[in-house]
């Protein structure tokens, strides 16, 4: 299973997409519980663990908290959530969902009285370039929703045009009987006059804004605040203005916040880190560097005469990184120096007559010795593949090859 298949197995289970509504997940494990029930399959013995992994999937799937969890995070994700309810067999979620099965491995009792049911969070990444994180920002994102049906008021049709279903008396579910042998089961099945909706209305009264639904989408923009200094990973909550319907309390609208890369700076906790090129002159007698910095301001640094640069050194500029978050104290611009060399400049004998002048005197390095045989090779120009190979670049190519071959519904415009 690939890896994509396996973070949304529990999905597959139910046979629905990751975006499936409440209605489709709750459709779909009546379905297949009826469908795997192991009374309904005394021939089969996988039946049995087919019934308790739809259990699993739909005890997971229809709770808001515990789906975003898993939509998050997968499966590992879910491993301090304490299992299927902290206990609740396949066979207890079914007993629940159903109001109990007379016969059989299930006892009687009817459906339990729970208090209004949760919508699922709506959870999005909103993703922030770094100059928005420096300065701050609100940004306008628009959402589509589901709300009760005005006209309606989430009746489904005409005041009074709905009834409740009479084939179960809006209990959802019915009793039936089939006899196995000389023993006659009773057992208990969606109901399917109403679908098991426990109520009905006939097409002719249904609501013509909502066709029935009880609810309707609707667009909303709302106002994110991004604080300066915020980092990655930090939530952004709007209660309640999740998915509205009957009987249904409304989630939250959740935005993660996620930093586009940005060209010239990297970000570590609130430091910035900015690779600077400099000519060697520069590096040896002094000069200027200027640095454009997120908020349009240009840093003018000096590197003073007789401070010399060396290739890969890092200085500090305190107090010029990124604010903290609420704090807004900032932390430091850490500027790594390359050294920008000038090609063939110093053929000329009287340049290097005249550095020989000016610098040190050589050093050389790894002489052999008087009495040792000595070869006079001479240096040659590499072409770039040979460069990455020489520098280990391509063994990390080669690797990347070799293992090349083995959302939500918010609609995001930053203003």
């Amino acid at each position: 299973m690939s890896g994509k298949a396996e973070k949304n197995r529990l999905y597959h289970v139910l046979e629905v997409t990751p975006d499936a509504s409440d209605a489709e997940i709750k459709k779909a494990y009546r379905k297949l519980a009826m469908k795997w029930h192991p009374d309904k399959n005394s021939h089969n013995p996988e039946a049995a663990d087919k019934f308790k992994e739809i259990g699993h999937a739909y005890e997971v799937l229809s709770d808001p908290q515990k789906r975003q969890v898993y939509d998050q995070y997968g499966e590992e994700g879910l491993s301090g959530e304490g299992g299927m309810g902290g206990g609740m067999s396949a066979e207890d979620l079914f007993s629940q969902f159903f109001g109990g099965m007379g016969g059989g491995m299930f006892g009687g009792g009817g459906m339990a009285q729970q208090g209004p049911k949760k919508s699922r969070d709506i959870v999005h990444v909103h993703k922030v370039s770094l100059e928005d994180i420096y300065k701050g920002k609100v940004s306008k994102l628009a959402l589509q929703k589901n709300v009760i049906c005005p006209k309606c008021e989430g009746r489904g049709g005409k005041e009074g045009a709905v009834k409740k279903c009479s084939g179960c008396n809006g209990a959802r579910v019915k009793t039936m009987m089939r006899q196995m042998g000389p023993m006659i089961q009773r057992f208990q099945t969606v109901c399917p006059d109403c679908n098991g909706e426990g109520e009905v209305v006939s097409n002719k009264d249904r609501c013509k804004q909502c066709s029935g639904k009880k609810v309707i989408t609707e667009r909303k923009v709302l106002h994110v605040h991004v604080d300066k200094g915020v980092k990655d990973g930090a939530k952004v909550v709007f209660q309640g203005e999740g998915d509205q319907g009957p009987d249904i309390t409304p989630g939250d609208v959740i935005f993660v916040i996620e930093t586009k890369p940005h060209p010239r700076f990297q970000r570590k906790d609130d430091d910035l880190f900015y690779h600077a090129e400099i000519d060697l002159l520069t590096a040896l007698a002094g000069g200027q560097l200027a640095i454009e910095h997120l908020d349009g301001r240009w840093l003018s640094i000096t590197i003073i005469p007789g401070e010399v640069i060396s290739p890969g050194q890092v200085k500090a500029v305190v107090g010029q990184g990124m604010p903290s978050y609420r704090h807004h104290d900032h932390g430091n611009l850490y500027i790594q120096f390359d050294i920008k060399f000038p090609p063939n400049y110093f053929n000329d004998i009287e340049k290097i007559l005249a550095l020989e002048q000016i610098l040190p005197p050589r050093n050389p390095s790894g002489l052999p010795p008087d009495a040792m045989e000595v070869d006079e090779v001479q240096l040659e120009e590499i072409d770039p593949s040979q460069q990455a190979r020489a520098t280990g670049n391509a063994m990390e190519e080669d690797e990347d090859e070799h293992a090349g071959h083995g959302g939500e519904r918010v609609q995001c415009a930053s203003q």
